[in-house]
């Protein structure tokens, strides 16, 4: 079976989709219809803008949503997903990729999604930091006895946590770790405690979007976040897609879940490739690929 798999917050570069807008007449249409709902044009940001330039959320979150969703509509019959799932933000590109949410809902929802979350950052000062080498259990003990707010945040593959909360905490959880045997604990480049508690506020801006955005049937089920589990039900996908802002990225179990149900191959869609590499930490007999682009103007 095949697995989609859509890549989230991390993964921009300069000159992302450049050559989907080249070399694609539907790539370039969808593109420019972007920059219409956004209001700037985004394009110029993706293609020529400097790395500060696109490490903004209200940028970053777009433009990889938009890289991943393009991508995947220029690989016309060749794309047939017998499942799918995201990271985080990937999520709602996977939405977009299995007709649960229109391409137009989608961006509106992941720009409003970006715009919350910068609000809610600028709330509190907080941050996120890298676990390395320690078990699960260790690190969610280490957090539940650390003052102040700091939970785990993305189980990205064995042995690598992601921790979020009030800097304070996680510089507090950090020393633990490394006294509990953690082989990094390392304090990450970003703005916010994402998927903690601290997004509430940002959980429920994005609550009311959700609940006005007409969602379908999906052709194929989504692994979601939240649950780990394969979800074709529009109203379960939208209250997991509300839980997702202030739970716990759960892709160790969702990958471990999907092979599960059967799937063989796992192909990245969108910028970068740290979904296949966490794919192959979680389940070394796996195997994953690129989705790539083949001009068919």
């Amino acid at each position: 079976m095949n697995a989609y798999i859509f890549p989230g917050q991390g993964a921009q570069f300069t000159g992302m989709g450049l050559d989907l807008y080249e070399n694609s007449t539907l790539a370039k249409e969808l593109f420019e219809k972007a920059n219409a709902i956004l209001g700037f044009r985004i394009t110029d940001i993706m293609f020529e803008g400097s790395a500060e330039d696109l490490k903004e959320t209200k940028v970053t979150q777009p433009a990889i949503f938009l890289h991943s969703v393009i991508l995947a509509k220029t690989l016309g019959d060749q794309f047939k997903p017998d499942m799918v799932a995201g990271h985080s933000l990937g999520e709602f590109s996977a939405l977009v990729a299995n007709g649960a949410l229109s391409f137009e809902d989608g961006l509106k929802l992941v720009s409003q999604r970006a715009l919350a979350m910068q609000k809610a950052c600028e709330l509190t000062p907080s941050t996120m930091a890298a676990v390395l080498g320690l078990e699960d259990a260790i690190v969610e003990d280490i957090c539940a006895k650390t003052e102040g707010i700091v939970v785990a945040a993305n189980y990205n593959c064995p042995g690598q946590l992601v921790i979020s909360g009030e800097v304070d905490a996680i510089n507090r959880a950090c020393e633990a770790m490394k006294e509990a045997g953690a082989r990094r604990a390392l304090v990450l480049p970003v703005g916010g405690a994402f998927h903690s508690p601290l997004m509430e506020p940002a959980r429920e801006e994005l609550a009311a979007a959700i609940e006005n955005t007409p969602f379908s049937k999906p052709n194929c089920p989504i692994y979601q976040n939240v649950t780990a589990n394969a979800v074709i039900d529009e109203n379960e996908i939208k209250a997991n897609l509300i839980s997702q802002l202030t739970a716990p990225v759960r892709w160790t179990q969702s990958v471990q879940q999907m092979i599960a149900d059967g799937a063989l191959l796992f192909t990245e869609v969108g910028p970068g490739n740290v979904l296949q590499g966490l794919v192959k930490k979680i389940n070394r007999e796996a195997q994953t690929a690129a989705a790539t682009f083949t001009p068919n103007l």
